[in-house]
């Protein structure tokens, strides 16, 4: 399996995959609360079986080349990950999701492993619009999408049900020229 850095300070971004699903778990069950606010991810992986189910969905989505899942870590340590949670290649359309365990945040981890799975998105795959669906309480993962150059697009008011409440949701989204543009901005010295 490759690894690919994110920086200097030993994080990295590499595949997840259904044997690494004890591991996956371990992650989730660290973060469960906290991921939980705004992801429902910890309600679906629950036990070694929902983890491996959950990352072989993510295989079967690679495989048909319509979404990946990859793993931050951080000094060898899984603490998040970043997600294509859809790809059409045909209409050149992806959405990017993300989380990270609480001991991870603040680090810029996230952004730098967005920034990696959009440029493949955008560059290997051919994608011309990439959504960042957001909670509009989620204030760290909507300060993300602007960091990434993302334009908020929509609100979406009370459209998301979650754990007893209605949440409006916001939809963020960069294009390939926008997105080519800002990556040759922040290499500009």
């Amino acid at each position: 399996m490759y690894a690919m850095p994110l920086g200097d300070d030993g994080a990295e971004l590499a595949p997840l995959e259904p044997p690494q699903a004890e591991e996956f778990l371990a992650h989730i069950d660290r973060g469960r609360e906290f991921i939980g606010r705004f992801n429902a991810l910890p309600d679906v992986v629950t036990d070694l079986e929902s983890s491996r189910a959950f990352l072989q969905a993510y295989a079967e989505k690679a495989a048909s080349d319509t979404g990946r899942i990859h793993g931050i870590r951080a000094d060898g340590t899984l603490v998040g990950a970043v997600v294509l949670r859809r790809m059409d290649l045909r209409q050149g359309t992806a959405e990017a999701g993300c989380w990270l365990e609480p001991a991870a945040t603040g680090r810029g981890l996230v952004t730098r492993a967005a920034r990696a799975v959009i440029d493949w998105a955008v560059e290997e795959r051919g994608v011309h619009r990439v959504e960042w669906w957001v909670s509009s309480g989620n204030a760290p993962s909507i300060a993300v999408a602007r960091r990434l150059g993302m334009t908020r697009e929509a609100v979406l008011r009370e459209s998301h049900p979650y754990r007893g409440e209605r949440h409006d949701e916001e939809v963020w989204a960069v294009l390939a020229p926008e997105w080519r543009a800002a990556r040759a901005a922040r290499r500009t010295p």
